[in-house]
C-alpha cells in the first residue's frame, strides 16, 4: 500500500518529539523509547535511534554528552544552560541560565571556547 510506511514514519517522529516537548529535559534513547511507546504502540528501540540521528541531522535536536554515561539529546535551540543528574534514577534535568560569569585561567597561548558544567544530586522523586 503506498504511503502507508510515509504515514507511520510521520506519526512515529511525531509521538518522538511530543515525547521531547513534554518531558521537557534531555531523555535518553531507552526513556524516549518508554515515552513514545504511550503514544504510538509497536516502537522499536532501532526506530528510537533512527529517528533520533534525523533529528539530530535536521538541528531539532542536541546531543548532551554525559561525562562518564550514555548520550542524551534535548530539543535544540534552547540559551546556554547546564544539566543536573540524579544519582538516585540517573535522569537528567536543566538547569536554568548559567552562573559562571568569569572565564576561567587558562594556560598562556590558550584560547577559550566555551565550558560544560555538570552537578549531580537527588531529584525530588527520589528524595521522597
Amino acid at each position: 500500500m503506498p504511503g502507508t510506511g510515509q504515514t507511520r514514519n510521520t506519526r512515529q517522529k511525531e509521538a518522538i518529539r511530543a515525547a521531547f516537548v513534554e518531558a521537557d529535559r534531555p531523555l535518553s534513547p531507552d526513556e524516549l523509547l518508554g515515552l513514545a511507546q504511550a503514544r504510538v504502540g509497536g516502537l522499536s528501540l532501532a526506530t528510537i535511534y533512527r529517528n533520533i540521528s534525523s533529528l539530530v541531522e535536521d538541528r531539532w535536536l542536541a546531543e548532551v554528552a554525559v561525562p562518564g554515561g550514555a548520550m542524551r539529546y534535548e530539543v535544540a535551540g534552547k540559551a546556554h544552560h547546564h544539566h543536573f543528574q540524579c544519582r538516585g534514577c540517573g535522569t537528567l534535568h536543566e538547569l536554568e541560565g548559567c552562573e559562571l560569569r568569569a572565564k576561567p585561567k587558562l594556560p598562556v597561548g590558550f584560547e577559550y571556547a566555551s565550558h560544560e558544567l555538570f552537578v549531580y544530586g537527588t531529584c525530588a522523586a527520589c528524595m521522597k
